[in-house]
């Protein structure tokens, strides 16, 4: 996203540069955060030597344990602090921001500061020198340690007695107390410019330690390219990814499909089995986009994996190929694989969580003692079905895949919704105007 809208300014003539903590590729308008050259003598000097060791050759246990050994002894203080459970913000590059590029900056935007690169008691520094937007991608900053707490609300008063440390990013003891009250003490002296993509997230921003930082919040929901996200003809699309062509296809993308702790494979995966029984006469596919592992079965459904695809062009081929892309998450911001299946034209079938009823437009007269907006037929993007519900998602996904009348609607209506309200340059535009009142 941070990328997206960095060519995005950058294609608009404007002054933008990006600040990461790893680079890839040569970039002139990225720079790395300095952290390793802007620490001590005596530690530069041990994490080179660790550095060498590890590329020196394969692995073996002996070289791992050597360089482990190096890379504590570089930074004992803050290797300790990590091993009580406190979270690394050991990152002293952080002071160089305004130092990184010749040109002088006016405004710094931040995004997912929680990827061990950034110090974020430099906040307190940074907003009395310019200003400072966050935009949150999940809420961590609102936490002792996680980026979604599930049904735990003690960030709200306070955390302490975690009821798991391994949730991302995880700890390794409890000092979710500690953390709490350390965020809670930088935001104290920060004066912050806060955006979320979904109401969602900003009204938990609002009754967070961090409202007390916020000079002014915006939702400004993401958004995506439609020169590539857009509608193609399926049954081109299918012959080219060697898809049937009279399979019912179903779709789901994701960072690591099975593991992934804030999507629900196993719900899919019973709601798959479910369909496949009642559709006995037709081939169910359900493609698992994002891991790479052997096809499996689901009852009768086939179930087929595809590795990443760093093109976007090729993830835009399998939202463009299936009927419904379906997507059970227990946890979820503001997904950007339902806009992009948006863009494609492919209906959405999802769980009421998070900002996700934010995304889809869910038809009316759906059987289901939920709180949110629906829409006729006329308007209507797809279905939300509540988590962790399977028959609810597969009793959904018949009635969608047997009504080709309505299936053609809803796919018409989505991709004219993203062109109206998840476009790229809307989310630039939003963004640019929300600098201007900085």
């Amino acid at each position: 996203m941070a990328w997206n809208l960095h060519k995005s300014y950058l294609g608009r003539g404007l002054n933008a540069r990006m600040a990461v903590g790893r680079k890839f590729g040569d970039a002139q308008t990225i720079a790395v955060i300095p952290n390793d050259e802007t620490r001590s003598l005596y530690s530069r000097s041990l994490l080179k030597l660790a550095s060498k060791i590890d590329a020196r050759r394969a692995r073996s246990d002996e070289t791992s344990i050597v360089s482990k050994i190096l890379y504590v002894l570089a930074e004992p203080r803050r290797w300790l602090n990590v091993f009580r459970g406190r979270e690394d913000f050991a990152h002293p590059g952080t002071y160089q921001l305004l130092d990184l590029f010749p040109e002088p900056v006016e405004i710094i935007h931040c995004h997912n500061l929680h990827g061990d690169y950034f110090d974020l008691r430099a906040l307190s520094w940074l907003s009395r020198k310019v200003p400072v937007v966050m935009t949150l991608h999940d809420a961590w900053l609102l936490s002792g340690h996680c980026a979604h707490s599930f049904d735990c609300e003690r960030w709200k008063s306070g955390c302490g007695q975690c009821p798991d440390l391994t949730i991302t990013p995880e700890i390794k003891r409890d000092a979710t107390a500690f953390n709490w009250q350390r965020k809670r003490n930088i935001y104290v002296g920060s004066r912050l410019y806060v955006a979320t993509p979904s109401q969602w997230l900003m009204d938990k921003v609002n009754q967070s330690m961090l409202a007390t930082a916020v000079v002014e919040g915006r939702v400004i929901p993401h958004g995506v390219e439609l020169s590539v996200f857009k509608t193609a003809d399926r049954d081109s699309v299918r012959a080219a990814l060697s898809i049937p062509l009279r399979a019912k296809v179903l779709l789901f993308t994701g960072h690591g499909i099975r593991p992934n702790i804030w999507k629900d494979y196993e719900t899919m995966k019973t709601a798959m089995a479910l369909v496949a029984e009642h559709l006995h006469d037709q081939e169910v596919r359900f493609i698992a986009l994002g891991e790479d592992a052997p096809a499996a079965q689901a009852g009768r459904a086939k179930v087929q994996f595809v590795a990443y695809q760093e093109d976007p062009h090729s993830v835009a081929r399998y939202y463009q190929a299936a009927d419904i892309y379906l997507h059970a998450a227990r946890a979820d911001t503001f997904p950007n694989t339902i806009l992009e299946a948006l863009a494609c034209g492919t209906p959405v079938l999802a769980t009421a969580v998070g900002g996700i009823p934010e995304q889809v437009k869910p038809l009316d007269g759906t059987e289901m003692s939920m709180d949110f907006k629906t829409y006729g037929p006329d308007q209507a993007t797809g279905f939300l079905v509540p988590p962790g519900d399977a028959k609810a998602m597969a009793e959904t996904t018949v009635a969608l895949l047997t009504d080709e009348k309505l299936h053609r609607r809803l796919a018409e209506n989505a991709a004219r919704d993203a062109r109206t309200r998840f476009r790229l340059d809307r989310q630039v535009e939003d963004y640019l105007e929300f600098y201007k009142g900085t």
